[in-house]
């Protein structure tokens, strides 16, 4: 028996799927990030079961960012935190991507 027909397992095939869900997730966070911004313009009920989600999901990333930004992006009348989350988004997803194995 060659090589070949003794592997059942394609560990880059496997690899390739694992990037792609990765991938996809990161996507969802994405599209989670952009709304949250979206209702923020609105002031929503803080109350509302949707907003509590969206905060939820996010703001343990947007705090763990605003540690290490400068104060001034985050404390004055506009918030860069949710910018600066989305550009390292887009940024680890294009890592995946270009990722070849």
């Amino acid at each position: 028996m060659s090589d070949s027909e003794l592997s059942v397992f394609d560990g880059s095939g496997f690899l390739s799927g694992v990037i792609d869900l990765i991938d996809g997730l990161l996507m969802v966070y994405l599209i989670i990030v952009v709304a949250r911004v979206i209702i923020s313009w609105i002031n929503p009920d803080p109350y509302n079961r949707l907003v509590q989600i969206l905060c939820g999901l996010t703001d343990p990333a947007l705090d763990g960012l605003r540690r290490y930004i400068p104060r001034f992006m985050w404390s004055s009348g506009l918030d860069f935190t949710p910018l600066v989350l989305i550009l390292l988004i887009q940024v680890v997803q294009l890592f995946l991507r270009n990722l070849r194995l």
